[in-house]
């Protein structure tokens, strides 16, 4: 099962300016924002990441609302986070 996930945006990549940095659930991974350009992205922001992209700019009201739900899945959940930390960038 694939889920979107909310992140943080920590930083924007150096090496090209369609990648980020996001923080989901306390794992760093690389992510493409290229899609949103045009929404002014700046750190702090929440994303709702999909398959390595940056799919909508969400508020942070909305991204908690989201985890809420997601850890109601139970082992989907567990088991989207586990594959994100073996893709952890840090």
């Amino acid at each position: 099962m694939c889920l979107g996930i909310p992140g943080e945006l920590v930083e924007f990549a150096q090496e090209h300016e369609d990648l980020a940095v996001v923080d989901v659930s306390g794992v760093r991974r690389r992510v493409n924002v290229g899609l949103l350009a045009d929404e002014g992205l700046r750190p702090g922001d929440w994303v709702l990441v999909h398959v390595g992209f940056a799919l909508s700019k969400i508020s942070e009201r909305e991204a908690q609302a989201v985890f809420d739900y997601l850890q109601g899945l139970g082992r989907p959940y567990a088991d989207e986070l586990d594959a994100l930390r073996g893709s952890d960038i840090t």
